[in-house]
């Protein structure tokens, strides 16, 4: 459904350049906060009972908003920040998991399954973008078998638990949609605990008690956190350098094409 509408999406025109949105979604600030802090002229607001982040890149105006995990607080955040709201672009970022040895960590890539745009006019110097399908999951997918059994049933190289609803928003709007992802886990890098003990989806947040109870009483799995935690930093970093170089392109592009055309 998604792949067939690419042809079909241009950026909506905007009267001057210096109105283009772009907004950028990630499901935690733990995936932001490196993007975050690349920003210029910062600040804060509300909208729609959202939290929104404002900022700027050279001088295309970026929101950011968090839609948390999982298919209920995303579809609710997403449709809240959309409503009644002037987007040009939207990028779907954040940290994904591989399926198979197609994608490793660090990899960053596209889900051209849900991806609306294209970067083949983009010019990103020094930046490897793959495109792999993905599939959007409603809980994590942990065990080496079950990614794999997922994969062959599937088709998808990769796995999240939002994009999936944020390209029907999307779509509803009728909103270009880039989904760029960055894996920090693979079937033979997995998370360094039970996904439970990592995150609670249904409060939305990690229980410090509960993290570290596990890890006292598994003892010789606390390298492996330490290596996840390094494996997020660096991730942090490649996702936030390749969103700047994506949006600095588009700066060039738009200016090229006219106001609020992509690509």
């Amino acid at each position: 459904m998604f792949e067939s509408l690419a042809s079909c999406f241009t950026f909506r025109c905007s009267a001057l350049l210096n109105t283009t949105m772009i907004a950028v979604t990630f499901a935690l600030p733990a995936e932001s906060s490196e993007f975050l802090r690349r920003l210029g002229n910062k600040s804060r607001a509300d909208r729609n009972a959202i939290s929104i982040v404002r900022g700027t890149i050279d001088h295309l105006s970026i929101e950011v908003i968090h839609t948390g995990v999982g298919e209920n607080v995303c579809r609710q955040r997403i449709g809240k920040f959309l409503e009644n709201q002037q987007v040009d672009f939207l990028i779907s970022a954040g940290f994904a998991g591989s399926l198979n040895q197609e994608l490793q960590v660090n990899d960053l890539f596209v889900a051209k399954n849900f991806s609306t745009v294209d970067l083949k006019h983009a010019s990103l110097s020094n930046v490897s973008i793959y495109a792999a399908n993905m599939l959007t999951a409603p809980a994590p997918i942990d065990s080496r078998d079950e990614r794999e059994r997922i994969a062959r049933e599937s088709g998808a190289s990769a796995v999240d638990m939002e994009t999936e609803f944020i390209a029907r928003a999307c779509v509803a709007h009728g909103i270009p949609l880039l989904a760029l992802r960055v894996i920090t886990d693979t079937p033979t890098q997995p998370f360094p605990a039970p996904p439970s003990v990592l995150f609670d989806i249904q409060q939305q947040r990690t229980h410090i008690a509960v993290l570290a109870r596990f890890f006292i009483t598994h003892p010789r799995r606390m390298p492996d956190l330490v290596q996840f935690a390094r494996r997020i930093s660096r991730a942090r970093k490649t996702l936030s350098d390749a969103l700047v170089s994506i949006v600095r392109s588009q700066v060039g592009t738009i200016d090229r094409n006219g106001p609020g055309r992509f690509g």
